[in-house]
């Protein structure tokens, strides 16, 4: 059996990927639904068909488009829909890992001109991995934290051991049957990442985990990424977490 440590990202199908994060005149590939391809799964407006660019060799890549509303984002849908993406999604992730074809299938959401991501479109990806098992770089500590909700089942906190640094907001689902609880917790906290957090955040990731039978998001909002995580790993904290979990409580859930 291969185990990698990295993934093999090809660099010269990259450069013939579309950008409109930046590029705001680029012609949106997911707003022409007749034009698009591959398609493997849909409900409604939510749509999961193969990505057009696979730059990283080893896995199969797929596209949640997740709304025909191509200016629009997480934090705006009405409740009906975020709850039909959040389980579509989570359906398609775990068909992935219940196929038996991956080590481990990853399912995550760039939003943003500093997420990595290249098209404005709200979108997701899942994306399965060959050789590599990404559960191999997570430990259940990375999300501990100040709790700022909970209901059986079910928790929001925001990280005291942060796998990057600075701030970083888990929402644990430890009873199936709370999905939906656990998608308003997710949108609840992109709102106030996007919205109320900081003025200079315009980008954030969503990751999403399963371990040992919990499932789990992350959302993190993206700024440079400090040198002290990029040259030595070593993450922060800050000391004002309890300033946001005060925020949040009096803005959800006074």
């Amino acid at each position: 059996m291969i185990h990698q440590t990295h993934l093999q990202f090809d660099a010269h199908l990259s450069r013939q990927k579309p950008e409109s994060i930046r590029n705001r005149a680029t012609a949106c590939p997911f707003c022409v639904r007749d034009s698009l391809e591959d398609i493997l799964a849909e409900q409604g407006t939510i749509v999961l068909l193969k990505n057009k660019f696979p730059v990283l060799q080893d896995t199969f890549q797929t596209v949640l488009i997740e709304t025909d509303q191509c200016e629009s984002d997480l934090w705006e849908y009405d409740r009906d829909h975020l709850l039909a993406l959040i389980r579509f999604g989570v359906e398609q992730w775990m068909a992935m890992e219940a196929s038996g074809a991956y080590r481990s299938v990853i399912f995550y959401k760039n939003h943003g001109p500093l997420s990595g991501g290249s098209l404005r479109h709200p979108h997701m990806q899942i994306v399965g991995l060959k050789h590599m098992d990404y559960r191999a770089t997570v430990t259940l500590d990375q999300f501990e934290g100040a709790v700022i909700d909970a209901k059986p089942g079910v928790e929001l906190n925001i990280s005291t051991k942060p796998r990057v640094g600075f701030f970083e907001w888990n929402v644990i689902l430890r009873d199936r049957e709370q999905l939906d609880a656990w998608a308003v917790y997710i949108q609840l906290t992109v709102d106030y990442m996007m919205n109320h957090f900081n003025k200079n955040c315009t980008s954030y990731n969503l990751f999403f985990y399963e371990l040992d039978g919990a499932l789990y998001a992350k959302i993190v909002p993206r700024f440079p990424t400090s040198p002290l995580y990029v040259g030595y790993g070593l993450p922060q904290v800050p000391q004002n977490l309890g300033d946001h979990v005060q925020a949040m409580q009096e803005r959800y859930f006074g």
